[in-house]
């Protein structure tokens, strides 16, 4: 991951935990969830808050959360005790076994990487899923170039086209554009892994 976006997450976790636990739930996420999910163990990527793996554990699909951030792994252990949440970067993601989950949830991580890496993080994410799997990612969109919030957060410009390449051959089964906040875009995309 980008070195200073993850100093900015490390640095502000209890405020940006507690700005992401008290919006609203993203309800057309979690429906797409149940739609695709098959029900098994699942791994949040970038789990931040815990919020979306807590709600995976309480809906049929065990979670494992990782997370690059000290401060974050913290702060999620702290409010949901109960879930499992452990160090891991893109792309490499050191020390998760390959074909291992039946279910790989990526929310607004790759956005933070440069562009190089986007690619390998999602064949690695592919590669920890289990024949027949289901990865759900999502991003914000960036066009002509990269962006760094004033804050010092990297968002990459043109992910989609790095994932999409990541993807060949497999079944896109949801690509859709929501607007998070206004003017925000970002795009969910959901794939099978074989």
């Amino acid at each position: 991951m980008d070195k200073t976006t993850l100093a900015v997450y490390d640095a502000g976790a209890p405020a940006f935990v507690e700005r992401w636990l008290s919006e609203q739930p993203p309800a057309d996420m979690y429906a797409l969830f149940r739609q695709f999910f098959r029900p098994g163990l699942t791994a949040d990527i970038g789990s931040g808050s815990g919020r979306d793996a807590a709600w995976l554990t309480a809906n049929g699909y065990p979670t494992i959360g990782y997370d690059l951030s000290e401060a974050l792994l913290a702060e999620a252990r702290a409010h949901f005790p109960h879930i499992e949440f452990n160090k891991a970067a893109l792309p490499e993601l050191s020390g998760i076994p390959s074909r291992h989950f039946d279910n790989v949830v990526c929310e607004t991580v790759l956005m933070h990487l440069p562009r190089a890496e986007i690619e390998p993080a999602v064949a690695r994410m592919l590669e920890i899923l289990k024949p027949g799997g289901v990865i759900y990612m999502s991003f914000r969109i960036t066009e002509n170039a990269d962006h760094r919030e004033t804050d010092g957060r990297l968002f990459a410009a043109h992910v989609g086209d790095h994932v999409r390449r990541a993807l060949a051959g497999r079944a896109i089964l949801f690509d859709r554009m929501v607007e998070r906040r206004p003017g925000v875009m970002h795009q969910r995309l959901v794939a099978s892994a074989d």
